[in-house]
């Protein structure tokens, strides 16, 4: 594939490095200013100083949950919880809200949540036009895509979600070059048509999100006349990694910086390692600094085989926020995380829970390599103390752990 968005893609990876620690100061200065939110969270953070990955790494973590909170605590004053760079008017043309829910501004501009360039990889081109079957209603989704595909010079059919049968006709009549909405949507809409009889030859591509996108599902896509890609895209960041014609892991947008974190933590994994992905955006009239997204993935290793020259991720692989009820008290990966802290000769660690309902036992899973003298009980002692509730220690080898992100892993039976 010779073809691309636009420069930003092909760059020397040295020199995007550069191109991100550069604007990461301005960034931090933008949220402590205009955002009076997180002027709170990053409250005495020389914004200066933050011009590295290392430095970033010591700011605090914001998670979705928290955002949650901390904006309803503020909404008497600010409905959107002073994580809004801008004002309502012209730079604020809408509002959205996601589940919880949060409230979160559409700002001005082109293309502003850079769908573009994930239709662009997925093939879509300016004078196509593109049948949207994401929701118009309360949440972004539609507008999201929309506002991507009128970037690349394209026509937009809303669909919407549901109405089936109009949708169908709706293709039938004004024969759109492709997709975008949900995968099993799109199945549902493909799998109507056919046995209606009614043949949409136009339809030949898709980008689609939302949910997971199995190699079945896209293999079944296919197998019915339309190629799918997946972009990896939110609410509150907008994209964050699309998929291209290699089909090898998602490719990081370029106007965010992302790392991956031991889930409960704010501390980054290496690269490999499954974590949870944590998003810092450049977007100036919403700037999230280290915006834990709960979603889990890992970096994969070397570049995209189309010649885009960003890291890349596997895709999502399941979330982060493992809480776990156990004897009626919550469990929580950070307290997991906080366990093995107090323990230098602790690797990484797993909290399984088993038994029936109403029978729970936890085990801590702890990765050491050469365990001193009365760890296990150390570790039990300080599990116990954490969480309140008692658990079993044993002592694995290191690297004997699955990498998959989990830290709870709830294996009770719930006959």
């Amino acid at each position: 594939m010779s073809e691309f968005f636009d420069a930003l893609e092909t760059r020397d990876p040295a020199e995007r490095e550069r191109d991100l620690l550069a604007a990461l100061p301005r960034q931090v200065l933008q949220a402590q200013t205009a955002a009076p939110a997180f002027g709170e969270i990053l409250r005495d953070v020389p914004a200066g100083d933050v011009n590295s990955r290392e430095a970033l790494a010591r700011l605090p973590v914001t998670r979705k949950s928290e955002l949650l909170e901390l904006q309803k605590a503020r909404r008497a004053d600010d409905p959107l919880g002073g994580f809004a760079a801008v004002a309502r008017g012209a730079r604020m043309p809408r509002v959205f809200a996601s589940p919880g829910p949060i409230y979160e501004p559409e700002g001005a501009g082109r293309d502003y949540w850079r769908i573009g360039r994930a239709l662009f990889a997925a093939g879509f081109r300016a004078g196509e036009l593109v049948h949207n079957s994401f929701s118009y209603h309360m949440t972004p989704a539609g507008a999201m895509m929309e506002n991507g595909a009128h970037a690349l010079g394209c026509t937009v059919f809303a669909g919407g979600t549901g109405q089936t049968e109009q949708q169908i006709e709706a293709m039938a009549d004004l024969r759109p070059d492709g997709y975008v909405g949900t995968p099993s949507f799109l199945r549902i809409l493909l799998e109507k048509a056919a046995e209606k009889g009614i043949a949409l030859p136009s339809l030949t591509k898709a980008l689609v999100s939302g949910e997971a996108f199995p190699p079945s599902l896209r293999d079944h896509l296919a197998g019915l006349g339309v190629q799918g890609m997946q972009c990896y895209a939110t609410a509150d960041l907008g994209l964050i990694a699309y998929e291209t014609a290699a089909r090898e892991g998602l490719v990081l947008d370029e106007g965010v910086l992302v790392e991956i974190v031991r889930p409960g933590t704010s501390d980054p994994v290496p690269d490999g390692e499954v974590g949870e992905v944590v998003v810092t955006t450049l977007n100036p009239d919403y700037p999230l600094i280290r915006f834990g997204t709960g979603d889990l993935s890992a970096v994969l290793p070397g570049v995209c085989a189309t010649g885009r020259t960003n890291r890349r991720i596997k895709g999502w692989m399941g979330r982060a926020d493992q809480t776990t009820k156990v004897r009626g008290m919550f469990v929580h990966p950070s307290q997991v995380a906080a366990i093995v802290q107090r323990f230098p000769e602790a690797g990484r660690a797993r909290l399984v829970v088993e038994g029936e309902m109403g029978e729970d036992r936890m085990t801590l899973h702890v990765e050491c390599s050469a365990p001193p003298e009365g760890l296990g009980e150390r570790l039990a002692d300080a599990a116990r103390e954490i969480t309140k509730l008692r658990a079993q220690v044993l002592l694995v080898p290191a690297g004997s752990l699955a990498n998959d992100g989990k830290v709870i892993e709830d294996a009770r039976s719930y006959r």
